[in-house]
């Protein structure tokens, strides 16, 4: 397993969207895998392959305390979304340091496939209903901070730009 690179906001390859991935084989399980290993490390709750610069629909998360809890969605689509809708502050690994409130349906239900290549359900609530939606729009080249308001996504970029000359 490796750690990869997380590009940060507003690098221009995050707003690439995603492929679906057309084979679950070795080289996508190790991409899970490294994923898992890099969004541990940051550490994170979620990780999207476009925020590692590979343009393919597959995301990593694990909401658990214990770390123990980790799946991996491959190809995910929400096929329900409940019309409640719930405010929830976000963070994000490619815009490091910076949260704020963004509304999403409270509810979800995603179809996706696992690391053997199996379509599964899920059921979504919570912050993983938060999650799958965050990651979800990384695979359709959105970051969270194109919900906020222009003059906030301004000073955010301000922000991370000087972060980026200052390292």
């Amino acid at each position: 397993m490796a750690l990869l690179n997380i590009l940060n906001y507003p690098d221009k390859r995050l707003h690439k969207v995603a492929k679906p991935v057309e084979k679950v084989n070795d080289r996508i399980r190790k991409l899970v895998a490294d994923m898992a290993e890099t969004m541990y490390a940051a550490p994170g709750v979620g990780l999207a392959a476009t925020q590692v610069d590979v343009h393919e629909r597959v995301i990593v998360i694990d909401v658990s305390d214990t770390h123990e809890e980790l799946r991996a969605f491959i190809n995910p689509e929400i096929i329900w979304s409940s019309d409640e809708r719930k405010i929830h502050e976000e963070g994000c690994l490619s815009v490091p340091g910076i949260y704020d409130n963004v509304e999403r349906a409270e509810k979800v239900r995603v179809r996706a496939l696992n690391e053997k290549g199996e379509t599964y359900e899920l059921d979504c609530e919570g912050l993983l209903a938060v999650c799958i939606q965050h990651e979800m729009d990384h695979l359709m080249g959105k970051v969270f901070v194109e919900y906020l308001s222009p003059l906030k996504q301004t000073r955010i970029k301000s922000k991370m730009k000087k972060l980026a000359h200052a390292m």
